[in-house]
Order: structure tokens, then sequence, then C-alpha cells
């Protein structure tokens, strides 16, 4: 089990950015996207969205839905490290 789960900007400079020798300037633009917006996700500031995972699909670095898995597992491992409200069923069992 994972006790740290790294986030998935943390992934993407580390097995993409950093043996590639990128820039996140240089990256932000192979991306066409901000350098901010970039530094925010590689920073763990921001989520990989839907958009983002498909640029990196064109840029040639793994699929869009892996990317889109991977940041969904994130925010699932997130959510579960807090403690969850009581929840009852939507449909009471019949009497």
């Amino acid at each position: 089990m994972i006790h740290t789960h790294p986030h998935p900007g943390e992934i993407l400079k580390e097995t993409v950015f950093e043996p590639l020798e990128l820039s996140v300037t240089d990256a932000a633009e192979r991306l066409s996207m901000s350098r901010v917006a970039l530094s925010r996700v590689i920073n763990g500031k921001a989520g990989i969205s839907p958009d983002l995972a498909l640029r990196l699909e064109k840029a040639g670095v793994s699929t869009a839905r892996f990317w889109v898995n991977l940041q969904a597992n994130y925010d699932l491992w997130q959510a579960m490290q807090h403690e969850q409200p009581p929840v009852r069923p939507l449909q009471e069992a019949a009497a």
C-alpha cells in the first residue's frame, strides 16, 4: 500500500522533463501553455486536466487516458486520507 502517493505533476517532471533535460519554460512552450500553469502542475498546486493530458499525448508522452487516470487515482487517494461523513444508503431496505 502506498503511504504517500506522488502528485501526477511530480511524476511528469521526474519521468519526462528531467530525463529530457527540459526546463519548465521549454516544456510549456512545446505544450502551448503558460510556464506558470505548467509550473503549478509539476509543483503539485494544480492537477493534470483533460486538456493537458491531450497535449501530453500529442507530444508523445503516453496517452491522455493514462494521465487522466493517474490524476483521478491521486484525487481519490487524497480524499481517502480524510475522514468521511457518515453516509446512508440512498434507498432504504423494504420493511
